[in-house]
């Protein structure tokens, strides 16, 4: 059984575009780095897990979400125009790959501080570049 949570996200939209909190107020503890990441249409990120760190991801736009822990794969397709957010435990590898033809947005934050010296991740192809 997979330890990988998935919450759809609210998403308040008008003719201005999109706003939505990747984040409830009592989640924003204990977070190490935080990055938002815009990907092309066709474009794949991620393809690698994270060691010690949990990775908390949230994506705005169409896309497939593939994930494995241990032996076991799961798809996840976000729809266009929804916000989903899913949390990584430490070692299940991830990926997302943009499946619309307008960009996505993928905002992740991790409890693991980014530094290259003592690298958190490890490379897992999961979604073919």
């Amino acid at each position: 059984m997979t330890r990988v949570a998935i919450t759809k996200l609210k998403a308040h939209a008008d003719a201005r575009g999109v706003v939505f909190e990747p984040l409830e107020p009592e989640l924003l503890d204990g977070w190490r780095n935080v990055h938002a990441v815009i990907t092309e249409p066709g474009a794949v990120r991620g393809n690698h897990r994270h060691l010690r760190g949990t990775e908390m991801s949230a994506v705005y736009g169409e896309a497939l979400v593939r994930y494995r822990e241990g032996d076991h794969t799961c798809d996840a397709l976000v729809p266009a125009g929804e916000v989903w957010r899913f949390e990584f435990p430490p070692g299940v590898a991830h990926a997302f790959k943009n499946t619309g033809e307008r960009p996505f947005v993928l905002v992740s934050f991790n409890t693991e501080r980014h530094d290259p010296a003592t690298p958190d991740v490890e490379r897992v192809e999961l979604i073919p570049p």
